[in-house]
């Protein structure tokens, strides 16, 4: 008596759309996979998302915008004129990051702490009296 091997229903679809060669002469058949070997971004998905959609730059999940203008924040804040302007803009940015952190913008979760106002405003004459 052979043994019996089991073959769940997926491996038989499988099994026969090899037999009937439909994964034979496929579009991306031996050439490597995108990105393969490139340095992990996290936010992979969505830059993939929008090129798949053809969807501009400008268009990202609003928590995603949200990271990038608290990456942002140096040289958003260097182009203000007035300490109370900058002490706005972090306001602000805090009030969006309040926002993310209890789920209300839409797109994948950020978990940013808040800016320190008097930290930013501080930097930010340190950096303009620099430049003097």
């Amino acid at each position: 008596m052979g043994a019996y091997r089991y073959e769940t229903s997926i491996d038989r679809q499988l099994r026969e759309a090899t037999e009937r060669g439909e994964f034979e002469n496929l579009s991306g058949a031996g050439k490597p996979l995108a990105g393969y070997g490139e340095e992990y971004d996290e936010d992979w998905w969505v830059k993939d998302w929008l090129r798949r959609e053809g969807a501009t730059a400008g268009v990202i999940p609003p928590t995603l915008a949200l990271r990038r203008a608290a990456e942002d924040l140096e040289t958003a804040v260097d182009r203000l004129h007035t300490e109370r302007d900058v002490r706005e803009h972090v306001a602000g940015l805090n009030a969006r990051i309040d926002q993310a952190r209890r789920g209300h913008l839409d797109g994948p979760p950020v978990i940013l702490p808040p800016f320190d106002a008097d930290a930013v405003a501080a930097a930010w004459q340190a950096r303009k009296a620099g430049r003097r």
